[in-house]
């Protein structure tokens, strides 16, 4: 059953006479077609993205619905030949509804396979004798041969910044007066995509709608399937015959657990434990993965590994927690070095200035264990979806063994793991790849220098 989120009941489920998920999935697409002129479908070449596209041409050739949808797809030109094929399959197929765009240039995407940058360039033109494989050729490929007029920046532009630009654009050029942008995300996956539809003080909505979010004026992201079981996905894969990247098959003969099944672009941080699964289902195609990305052999070899920070990570002998982030510091190129150093002296500013708000049960297991610590009662204006309560270190831990919600908590050991997973935007810390003001970045560096060094 789905959740209440402020739309009626549509017509009879295709599974049963109960509402589901795929009932409540076609309400939502019967709102964003009456409330948006223009549609975007956000397209990765995996199987959320895959049974979202579907579920819309389903729902369009059901209402005689005839204008065409945008199917955006980033080509991170790095990726299995399966995925290639099912991307070249959808962008080629149902023509009479979509407007095919794939885009392949050289935008920074994010790397962490090396220590020496914090990103590569897919289709980087100046190392086109090394790309993994050659640019598609069917309409709607988008290259640095053929860049529209008025385009925005992409080139080193990171990713993510690049695709809401796109967007952006894609809504101008329409003359929309509202655009809607489908991305296929299941609060399932992961904390932060649940905390994205179900945060208590989330109020850029459209229309009181939880499962949508306002980029910019006129431009929505709207999560259709927010809701759906990684069984539903599946299951509607197979009850209506949808194609799909039958990459799955392969990593499912290999033995990978279908949740742990990802089609992304390879050296990401959260890819980086699977990579070694290219060596064994795609030889040819990893030899050229090899060659493109320095670093990628070492991170197959040992991404599932403590060289990694995947297993438990134990403290070399003679160190502290800071005294070997030091260590590591001094391993890195000065630009990476810089990097992090920005990050953890935000971090250390942050908790023992100010301090952070942790869950209430991990308040408690820090007094238990007789944590030193200013502790400042329940959070003040934001709300959470369970309590939590402001502490505030005296100085920043070197480590704090016994207490369950490690990742959570400001040590000094859990910047190593950071390093250990060339995890340059610290999201195992809980950064967000924003860009922070300068002068901000610049004082925390000059006081407090001296913590890490």
């Amino acid at each position: 059953m789905s959740q209440d989120d402020g739309v009626e009941s549509g017509a009879p489920s295709a599974f049963s006479g109960v509402r589901t998920v795929y009932d409540a999935a076609q309400e939502r697409l019967g709102r964003i077609f009456a409330d948006f002129d223009n549609v975007i479908v956000a397209f990765s070449g995996g199987k959320d993205s895959g049974a979202m596209l579907h579920l819309v041409l389903d729902y369009m050739r059901a209402h005689a619905i005839t204008r065409r949808v945008h199917v955006f797809h980033m080509d991170y030109e790095g990726q299995y030949t399966a995925t290639t094929t099912y991307v070249d399959q959808v962008m080629t197929s149902d023509r009479d509804l979509i407007v095919p765009w794939r885009v392949c240039l050289p935008v920074a995407a994010g790397c962490a396979a090396t220590m020496y940058a914090d990103h590569w360039r897919p289709w980087d033109p100046r190392a086109r004798e090394l790309w993994v494989r050659d640019l598609p050729t069917h309409p709607g490929v988008i290259h640095t041969g053929n860049v529209p007029e008025g385009f925005p920046s992409f080139d080193g532009v990171w990713d993510y910044s690049f695709q809401e630009a796109f967007e952006r654009w894609l809504h101008d050029g329409a003359g929309a007066r509202r655009t809607a942008v489908l991305i296929g995300i299941r609060e399932q996956e992961s904390l932060n995509r649940y905390a994205a539809i179900n945060r208590e003080d989330k109020r850029a909505m459209h229309a009181g709608l939880r499962w949508t979010s306002v980029m910019t004026p006129g431009v929505v992201k709207a999560y259709p399937i927010h809701d759906w079981l990684l069984e539903d996905v599946w299951h509607a894969h197979a009850l209506f015959g949808w194609s799909y990247n039958r990459l799955y098959d392969l990593l499912y003969t290999a033995g990978v657990p279908l949740h742990l099944m990802r089609v992304a672009s390879p050296f990401i941080s959260q890819g980086i434990r699977q990579l070694q699964l290219y060596r064994v289902i795609e030889p040819a195609l990893w030899a050229r993965l090899v060659g493109r990305v320095n670093g990628a052999n070492f991170a197959a070899l040992y991404g599932d590994t403590t060289a990694m920070a995947a297993r438990s990570v134990t403290l070399p002998a003679g160190h502290t927690w800071k005294t070997y982030l030091k260590f590591l510091l001094d391993t890195l190129p000065a630009s990476a070095r810089q990097r992090y150093m920005t990050k953890f002296a935000t971090s250390v500013r942050y908790w023992t200035e100010k301090g952070g708000a942790l869950p209430s049960e991990t308040v408690r297991e820090l007094e238990a264990a007789g944590v030193k610590a200013d502790y400042l009662g329940p959070t003040q204006g934001r709300i959470y979806t369970r309590p939590h309560e402001v502490v505030r270190f005296p100085t920043y831990p070197d480590d704090l063994p016994g207490i369950h919600a490690f990742a959570s908590l400001p040590t000094y050991k859990r910047m190593c793991i950071t390093i250990l997973r060339n995890d340059y935007t610290c999201r195992y810390m809980g950064f967000g790849p924003t860009k922070l003001d300068e002068d901000e970045r610049r004082s925390a560096m000059e006081k407090y220098e001296e913590v890490l060094t």
